[in-house]
């Protein structure tokens, strides 16, 4: 076992923080911030990165499908649930002509597809702008260089606090959702049980003092958001998966989004995900 395990996330993870106050973590964990889906993922296939928390559907995009922003497949695995998405939504003016995507093949962009079309807009009904991760696009939003984009792990919240509603969610208008895993390609199963058991304590009431002020002080929050941060943390619909597991209910929504918007397939490799609930 390696003395530091590195991990790419996209926003800054207030729960790996815990771990670590709580001292949880039997190892060092270094956390990198990538600025997109196919940059985390090149980094982990290339050994970069020990493991990342990312979008349960980039490991369908990079263990199940040939076609995917890389170009290649590895074996993935996903070692633990994190959260439901921890308020994914789409922010900004739904009427607007630029919507901004980490790529247009990601999760999160085939979320917002059903979003739009469930308000009666189809993808030829605006031009998409690749621009990143998560905090990148608040802070295009925030900028005015796209007027819609989907937020969620606190980014939503500084958004709110700018004005910003949400239009509409993808816990209330998908069905169950799964917005976080941890994923390696090797096993890293003392980080996978620290991050459940802290995730757990978190959702049983424990621990709200450390969780506020690591949530003020990883993501910029003031007293009011951090609270806020921490409800949702707790929320059985959008928050932290308290045992970790990888239920087959999130998992068909998941695939039925990458089926449904994503590259076409010759047969159905994504079936095969499936079976890892």
């Amino acid at each position: 076992m390696a003395a530091t395990v590195r991990l790419g996330t996209f926003t800054p993870s207030v729960l790996l923080r815990v771990c670590r106050r709580l001292g949880r973590l039997d190892h060092d964990v270094t956390e990198t911030l990538v600025s997109s889906s196919p940059a985390q993922f090149r980094a982990l296939l290339d050994g970069t990165f020990d493991a990342v928390l990312t979008s349960p559907d980039n490991v369908l995009a990079y263990r199940f499908s040939p076609v995917n922003p890389l170009g290649v497949q590895a074996p993935v695995e996903m070692l633990a649930a994190i959260d439901r998405g921890m308020g994914l939504a789409l922010y900004g003016d739904p009427a607007g002509a630029r919507f901004g995507v980490d790529v247009p093949g990601s999760g999160f962009a085939f979320a917002m597809y059903a979003l739009t079309e469930s308000l009666g807009r189809s993808r030829d009904d605006y031009e998409l702008v690749t621009l990143g991760s998560t905090p990148t696009r608040l802070r295009a939003l925030l900028a005015g260089e796209c007027d819609a984009t989907m937020l969620n792990a606190g980014n939503e919240l500084h958004a709110e606090a700018a004005g910003f509603r949400p239009v509409l969610s993808v816990a209330g208008a998908c069905g169950p959702y799964l917005g976080t895993v941890l994923a390696a390609l090797e096993p890293v199963p003392w980080l996978a049980a620290a991050l459940t058991g802290v995730a757990a304590q978190i959702v049983a009431g424990e621990h709200d003092a450390i969780v506020v002020g690591e949530a003020a002080s990883a993501l910029g929050f003031d007293e009011v958001l951090a609270e806020r941060y921490l409800k949702r943390l707790r929320s059985p619909t959008e928050g932290l998966v308290p045992d970790g597991k990888i239920d087959r209910a999130s998992l068909e929504t998941l695939v039925g989004l990458r089926r449904r918007y994503g590259p076409a397939l010759d047969g159905d490799p994504l079936a095969a995900a499936l079976a890892l609930a």
